[in-house]
Parts: C-alpha cells; structure tokens; sequence
C-alpha cells in the first residue's frame, strides 16, 4: 500500500481534506457542540449563532462562509475558492450526518482535546491546499487596507468574537473557550510546520572552518557562507579581522546538537536562531534520531 507521501498532489490534497474535515467535525460534534463550547473565527460566531438562537450548525457554518469562500476568489485565486468551498461542504456533510459519539463532559478535557482535535482537522485540510475558517481570508482582506499584521488581525476579530459570546454566554464558558482556541492555534501550527520545524542558525567564530568541516561532514548540513567582520569591541574598537559568518538550517530537534558541536570547537562563538516557516531544496534532511 502506498503511503500518502508516494501518492500525486491531487490525490494527496483530497486525502488530507477529508481527513480535516471529519477530524473537524469530531471535534465540534464530540467535545464542543455538546458542551457549548466556542472556538474563535467564522467557526466561533457559527457556534455563538448555533448557542444563541438554536440554528442547524451545519448549515450555518457554510452560510457564514460563503461570503468568504467568495471573497477567496479575488484575494487567492479561483482554485482554491474551489477546494475551500468543497471543504466547508464536506464539514457541513460531516456535522449533519456523520454518527459521532460524545466523549467526554469534563470541561477541562473539552478545552484541550477539543482544540487538539479541532486544530488538527484545520491543519491538515490546511496541508490540503483549502481552508476550514474564512477569518484568514477576511484577514487577508483587512491586510490591504491598514498597517496591521495577519495574526493581529485575527486576535482582533477573536476579542470581539469572544467579548460577544461572554455576555451572551457567560465568562466562565469565554475562558474554557480561549483556551480550546490556544490549544487550536498551536496544533495548527504543529500539523503544518511539523515537528520538525526549520530553524535558520547563524554562527560567527574566530573558528570557522573547523566549524564548516563539522557541519558538513558529521553531521551532513548543507551551509551558506557570508564574508564579513569580527570585533570592533568597545575596549579595543580598532581590532577587527575578516571571519566567514556561517549560515545552516536545520530542525529544531537539531539545534541543541549543533550548539553542542559549536561550542566545543570554540566556546565564545556566537550563535542565534530563527524559525523558518517553510524550506524545500538544497540539503535539507530529516532524521529519525538524533
């Protein structure tokens, strides 16, 4: 049996689509629905709308969409209008006929598998080339048209979503619910980026080459070399030497290896991290075990 990485593009996007989508539902279904639960987004003001007034949850949720999916259209491109519009579909599918159980009433276990599960369901339909939640979209939007970022933009429009629900809803149910849409956010980000989320590492030593060789050769990196300057300290400000400034990336499983492997060639190097949201070619590898 082939795995979905062996599979085409086109197989492996509606794979991971209906695999989110149903996941999605499980976690709106079996932990939040249930318990009236909120999440932030298009999917939070559904179940505000669903709570408040009783409405089918499946069809408000494609209904508050569809102005997105639209919107989708002019500020992405027709095609993933498309895949996102077949994926509220399918969730809409999923919530109103799907058998899910209902796990749990314990409002802590809510929160946190209920957002473990629901970020889960985003990400890999997100892995999908689609979108579960229009806000992105109205973020997008928003973006064009003042100084603010994405994230900014979207913890914005949650405050609101949340300040609603907590006069409608109560506070205490606004708590549990931010911290189902905390544990969302960060299984977004891990279904996406992966556990092994790249990180850029920078490292300026007087020891360079003896770094290079051990980058390289033990531990299999592919490395950029910048040219530049060491010194030019306040004590001795007209001391400087030419050095090669070293650049790699690697996993984040890798990073305090590499620190290790720097530091015992030359403990005064000077090393510092950035996260790298997305890399492909050149000499990436992924291990195993470190």
């Amino acid at each position: 049996m082939k795995s979905v990485s062996s599979l085409p593009r086109a197989v492996k996007d509606v794979i991971y689509t209906l695999l989110g989508t149903l996941i999605a539902g499980f976690a709106l279904r079996s932990f939040l629905i249930p318990n009236h639960f909120l999440d932030g987004g298009v999917t939070g003001m559904s179940l505000l709308l669903h709570e408040v007034y009783h409405y089918n949850i499946a069809i408000v949720i494609i209904l508050l969409n569809i102005p997105f999916i639209i919107a989708g259209g002019f500020l992405v491109n027709k095609t993933f209008t498309l895949k996102m519009l077949a994926c509220i579909i399918a969730l809409g599918l999923y919530l109103q006929y799907f058998p899910y159980p209902i796990i749990t009433s314990d409002k802590l276990l809510v929160s946190i598998f209920g957002g473990f599960f629901l970020g889960t369901g985003i990400g890999l339909a997100m892995r999908g080339g689609c979108a579960i939640d229009g806000i992105e979209v109205l973020a997008l939007y928003t973006l064009k048209r003042s100084s603010f970022t994405i994230s900014e933009i979207i913890l914005g429009l949650n405050v609101i979503i949340f300040l609603i629900a907590g006069v409608k809803l109560g506070f205490e149910t606004v708590l549990y619910s931010m911290l189902t849409y905390f544990a969302a956010s960060r299984t977004i980000s891990y279904v996406i980026e992966g556990l092994e989320e790249y990180t850029g590492v920078t490292i300026i030593s007087g020891k360079s080459n003896e770094i290079k060789e051990q980058l390289v050769m033990s531990m299999g990196k592919g490395i950029t070399i910048y040219k530049g300057e060491r010194g030019y300290m306040k004590d001795s400000f007209d001391v400087h030497h030419d050095c090669d400034i070293v650049f790699t990336i690697v996993t984040r499983l890798e990073v305090r290896r590499l620190k290790n492997v720097v530091h015992s060639l030359d403990p005064k190097a000077f090393i510092f991290t950035n996260t790298i949201k997305e890399a492909a070619g050149g000499v990436l590898k992924h291990h195993r075990g470190h």
